[in-house]
């Protein structure tokens, strides 16, 4: 999952230049550095500081456009490639900030006629249909580098702790804490896309742990 090195055939000789493979194209580091923006925008909302009362789905643009759009577009790149799992996390990664940008929009226009009072029920099914699939996701990937696990199990606490913060009428503090968890899960994206960077430019991988199972 790193990126190959572009600047390889500019080190060689002509006549190997001439002959070399072209370099791999590697999607995930599209998906993840567009990714970073809307993770940071989520994680800042968490926290408190993008006031949603004041400017309600003020999220949505970087959510669909940033994190949605070109994501979905990294995945159909991958799945060009035949990198299954790749396309296959990235759509997901799309689809939710897809459908939480078309959630936002829908609450805050009052698109679908939901009554305030309906308005949690619906957060809630939203937060645990992908809490479920996220934490399949983790499970499922035991077999990558324990950096991949650990954003993954980062990312579904987060959704652990918003749906507990809905289902509680936001009075138990949750967001906050599902902020930090955010955040963690952000840096750790952001490591593994430095360390593809890193390797495209023709540096040493970061380490990135030993799988949990093998």
């Amino acid at each position: 999952m790193s990126l190959e090195n572009d600047l390889q055939v500019a080190d060689r000789g002509p006549v190997e230049a001439e002959t070399a493979a072209p370099p791999a194209g590697n999607p995930l580091g599209l998906g993840l550095m567009t990714f970073l923006p809307a993770g940071l925008t989520l994680g800042l909302w968490f926290v408190g500081y993008l006031d949603t009362t004041d400017l309600p789905g003020g999220m949505i643009p970087i959510c669909a456009l940033s994190a949605g759009v070109f994501m979905l577009i990294a995945a159909v790149w991958a799945a060009s490639l035949r990198a299954n799992t790749v396309a296959a996390v990235l759509a997901l990664f799309s689809a939710f900030w897809l459908t939480f940008a078309v959630l936002l929009a829908g609450i805050t226009g009052g698109w679908w006629g939901i009554s305030a009072a309906g308005v949690a029920n619906v957060q809630r099914t939203y937060l645990l249909s992908f809490l479920i699939v996220f934490a399949f996701l983790t499970a499922i990937t035991l077999r990558l580098p324990i950096v991949f696990t650990t954003a993954f199990l980062f990312v579904t606490a987060t959704f652990v702790l918003a749906f507990i913060g809905v289902s509680s009428g936001n009075t138990g503090g949750m967001f906050p804490i599902a902020g930090v968890t955010t955040f963690i899960f952000v840096a750790l994206f952001a490591y593994i896309l430095a360390d593809g960077i890193r390797q495209d430019l023709g540096a040493r991988p970061l380490p990135m742990g030993n799988p949990i199972i093998r």
